[in-house]
């Protein structure tokens, strides 16, 4: 059973169970019975139950499932542009991009101010004993505005990453005009990478 149809259920039951316990509420007011104070609280918490019920179920949307998708749990999400979910060291290739798929699609964008969210699916690859490093498997773009999903290929994944990588020559110390810098270079960059697969 769905929890849409257990919820249709379940404010029908109550409801009649209100209105039920309302009748005897007044019936025991007219005969003065003891326990009717006691009833006229069963009988709100009881249309008040109804009433919640059936506000949930009119604001309850169930997620969005996509073909050949694989549950992945969401590991990390700043609230805004990144949203990272961890596959375990067995997950198949081609559920990468379903999965990608279904988890930009059940992203609540309410919240989030900017335009263009990461959803990344990523594994934990040991290197050596007691290291381990994240290795990126897919990558999609989820546009908040106009709820447009753009892959991104690995490769240019890869690629926009290799860019961004600061040279070794380079001092370690950046200062706060060089990270701003480096932020809208990022931007543009990646502007310029959905523009080339969009045309």
């Amino acid at each position: 059973m769905s929890i849409s149809e257990f919820l249709q259920e379940a404010i029908s039951w109550l409801a009649w169970s209100g209105l039920g316990l309302g009748l005897i509420t007044i019936i025991a007011f007219l005969i003065g019975w003891g326990a009717r104070f006691r009833l006229v609280g069963a009988t709100v918490f009881t249309l008040l139950l109804s009433g919640s019920c059936w506000a949930f179920k009119e604001s309850y949307s169930p997620p969005i499932g996509v073909e050949g998708a694989l549950y992945v749990p969401v590991v990390y999400d700043n609230g805004a542009d990144l949203v990272v979910a961890q596959a375990p060291e067995d997950f198949p290739n081609e559920a990468i991009q379903p999965s990608l798929e279904q988890i930009a699609r059940n992203l609540k964008g309410g919240g989030r101010n900017e335009e263009n969210v990461h959803v990344r699916i990523r594994k934990i690859e040991s290197t050596g004993p007691g290291v381990s490093q994240p290795i990126i498997l897919g990558e999609v773009i989820k546009n908040n505005f106009n709820n447009k999903i753009i892959p991104i290929s690995i490769e240019a994944f890869q690629k926009n990453e290799l860019n961004n990588e600061p040279d070794d020559s380079q001092s370690m110390e950046v200062n706060d005009l060089e990270d701003e810098s480096l932020n809208i270079e990022k931007e543009s960059q990646t502007k310029a990478l959905i523009e080339n697969i969009e045309s």
